[in-house]
């Protein structure tokens, strides 16, 4: 393999590692699911949401300009390193929207580009948050009536919710694989330099890899930090969550697991008439949708001229 791959497999490595906690960060956090079962569930159908679904995801990637090995190795890098400084000035960070950047910036160097795919992509972004408002809204809805209607003891509640998690994480899990494996290996797919299987797995074992060895410390203060939700809302949450990035999937368009579930907690918020998310967070989050995609093209760009100069 490539040794210039290992930019798409750090970027995988990375992705598992932070978005793991918006699988089962609440869970976790909370004690309802253990550490290790979940990392366990999270690795493994986040390859099989990779391998079964993730194919329409890397040919829109693809379409949106042609990649040789240099640029997709470029476009790798850029969004790693958009991802680490995004992280560090503590903005809830989209990998989807780094490689989009990334792919922008190597694309306006080159003057080729599919605006129709592009237009796609951005429209989706905006679909994220609110798509998973209303999701939220209605399922919460939905199941609050439902629940009532049972009367449950709060033992046999717990367990219920206990059990409830665990399938939404794994639901969340296989959702995150499909949609965001493109992220990964999609640039290594249209370079020709991965067939569909080979690019399909190697995303789906990186992003496996980063939430088994470094979701530990993300996904218990995340976990509480974005969702500080009680167990039956934090469901609510990661289902909302999971149905709207596997719709994206289907769609074929990487979206961002951490807007999906700020958006699913904000829909909760609007049918509990309260501020569950504060004024300035979501500031943060729009600030962060301007900013990820433009520091990715830069990034690109700034990456494409140092080779061009040296080449």
């Amino acid at each position: 393999m490539d040794p210039r791959v290992l930019g798409g497999v750090f970027l995988g490595w990375s992705l598992g590692a932070n978005d793991a906690a918006n699988v089962f960060g609440t869970a976790v956090s909370s004690s309802m699911v253990r550490y290790r079962t979940a990392v366990i569930l999270t690795a493994i159908f986040v390859v099989i949401g990779a391998l079964v679904e993730g194919m329409p995801g890397i040919r829109t990637l693809g379409s949106i300009t042609p990649q040789s090995i240099n640029t997709a190795f470029f476009v790798s890098l850029a969004a790693a390193l958009t991802v680490t400084l995004m992280t560090i000035a503590e903005f809830p960070v989209s990998t989807s929207q780094a490689v989009v950047g990334g792919i922008l910036g190597i694309s306006l160097l080159r003057r080729e580009i599919e605006w129709r795919s592009v237009f796609k992509v951005v429209m989706c972004w905006v679909g994220t948050p609110t798509g998973a408002a209303l999701i939220s809204f209605i399922l919460y809805f939905l199941f609050s009536r439902l629940l009532i209607n049972f009367h449950l003891h709060f033992l046999t509640y717990d367990r219920v919710m206990r059990r409830l998690l665990i399938v939404a994480g794994i639901y969340c899990a296989y959702a995150l694989g499909a949609n965001n494996v493109a992220n990964v290996t999609g640039v290594f797919y249209r370079a020709g330099i991965m067939d569909a299987s080979t690019a399909l797995l190697v995303g789906g074992l990186s992003i496996a890899l980063g939430a088994l060895t470094y979701s530990k410390k993300v996904m218990y203060t995340v976990g509480l930090k974005i969702i500080p939700l009680d167990a039956f809302s934090a469901l609510i949450a990661v289902l909302a969550e999971a149905i709207t990035v596997h719709v994206y999937a289907i769609v074929g368009v990487p979206v961002s697991t951490s807007q999906a579930i700020v958006g699913a907690v904000v829909g909760i918020g609007f049918y509990k008439g309260v501020k569950t998310i504060s004024v300035n967070t979501v500031k943060r989050i729009f600030l962060a949708w301007f900013l990820t995609p433009v520091v990715g093209a830069v990034f690109s760009v700034i990456l494409g001229l140092i080779a061009k100069l040296r080449f």
